[in-house]
C-alpha cells in the first residue's frame, strides 16, 4: 500500500483498486482507521481523538489532493506524496 504522507508518527495511505467510498488509511502506532475524503468521517477502525483531529486537520488542507490521488489509485497510476501537518 503506498505511504502518500507521514508526520507526528502518523503515516497516511492509500490502496489500488481501493472499494467505495473514496478514503484514505491512517494508522498511528497500533491505531488504524479508514476516513472518508468526502466528509472525513471514520468508516473502519479508530485512532485516538488526539490523532484523529491531527489527521482530520492535514486532511481538510489536501482534500484536493487527495481526491487527486483516489483518482490515480482507482486507475492504478502512481501516486502522488502529499505534504505532512507542520
Amino acid at each position: 500500500m503506498p505511504e502518500i504522507s507521514r508526520f507526528l508518527g502518523i503515516v497516511i495511505r492509500m490502496y489500488h483498486r481501493e472499494h467505495m467510498p473514496p478514503h484514505f488509511h491512517a494508522q498511528y502506532a497500533e491505531h488504524e482507521a479508514e476516513i472518508t475524503i468526502q466528509t472525513l468521517e471514520v468508516i473502519s477502525g479508530s485512532l485516538p481523538n488526539r490523532v484523529l483531529a491531527l489527521v482530520i486537520e492535514w486532511a481538510v488542507l489536501h482534500r484536493a489532493e487527495l481526491r487527486e490521488d483516489w483518482e490515480r489509485a482507482v486507475a492504478q497510476r502512481e501516486l502522488f506524496r502529499i505534504d505532512p501537518l507542520t
